[in-house]
């Protein structure tokens, strides 16, 4: 495999498939999920191993990425200062917050309508277009979601759950031309291996798998790339921290805490290292206006 996995390996024992025991931080009878954070000092978030979001750093040992160190950062302005990962398909990441697997979801996911009904969501920390990653000289020549659907030999390859799939829907792209992978990783492969002719992901998930895969990988980002129209108009995604919807009081003391951290020189400098700049910043969307498909 061309792919040199590093800070993309997986952990074999956390996957969606095994049971994790109750989270750490599950709270007393009548009390909340912050009250009991605080008073274990720690809290469990759910990860779906996507760099530069959210990802298993194999060389330190630990979960990093954007959403996670600023999740550090703000828990511990909270009084909660150790987070415990836990690795989840994206596609369980809701399902896996509802069982209480974990309390929060810290996974670069994107604010939706359809995902309103289901969490509460934090304000952004980022917004980002998309890209495809191909093999090279980009053989299909497809340069946006339209290009896929324009060509029925063609075969788009997006992970389980995540917001790619639904452009592709939504831009009418057959659903027998979505070829579904359970992560970036396995996505990349399949794009190597024939299985898909282009992986759609975020701008910043494509950069940071070409950053790490080996010279001689047979593969480059689609350039130039055209977001897909949606509902007239070009799509831009905004990630964020996702909570139960009863942890509501939960997500607003994480917002005001937020709020108070991102656009910082110290959020720019944390981020930095993730491939984040000044124009990834979410510029005053908030996840009321995103819930209301605005």
């Amino acid at each position: 495999m061309a792919l040199s996995l590093g800070v993309l390996a997986a952990c074999s024992d956390s996957g969606s498939d095994k049971p994790a025991p109750a989270a750490g931080a599950a709270p007393a009878a009548g009390g909340s999920t912050l009250e009991a954070a605080k008073a274990a000092g720690k809290i469990r978030i759910g990860y779906a191993n996507e760099a530069p979001f959210a990802y298993m750093d194999s060389k330190e040992a630990k979960v990093t990425g954007e959403s996670v160190e600023i999740a550090r950062v703000v828990l511990k302005r909270m009084g909660i200062n150790e987070v415990e990962g836990v690795l989840t398909e994206f596609g369980s990441l809701i399902p896996g917050l509802a069982a209480k697997r974990f309390d929060i979801i810290a996974a670069g996911m994107y604010v939706t309508p359809e995902r309103c009904k289901q969490v509460a969501f934090s304000n952004p920390t980022y917004g980002v277009g998309e890209a495809f990653l191909v093999k090279q000289g980009n053989p299909k020549n497809l340069h946006s979601y339209e290009d896929v659907a324009k060509n029925p030999d063609a075969k788009l390859g997006v992970v389980v759950g995540a917001i790619e799939g639904e452009y592709a829907e939504k831009v009418k792209i057959p659903s027998g031309q979505v070829v579904v992978f359970p992560d970036a990783v396995s996505a990349l492969s399949g794009v190597q291996a024939g299985r898909a002719d282009a992986y759609a992901a975020t701008a910043l998930t494509v950069n940071d798998l070409m950053g790490k895969t080996q010279a001689g990988s047979g593969l480059e980002k689609a350039d130039p790339f055209t977001d897909p129209v949606i509902d007239g108009k070009g799509v831009r995604g905004y990630g964020a921290y996702a909570f139960r919807t009863d942890d509501k009081a939960f997500a607003d003391a994480f917002n005001a805490e937020l709020a108070k951290f991102i656009g910082t020189d110290e959020h720019k400098k944390l981020v930095e290292p993730f491939g984040f700049t000044e124009q990834e910043l979410p510029q005053g969307v908030t996840a009321d206006k995103l819930c209301a498909g605005n």
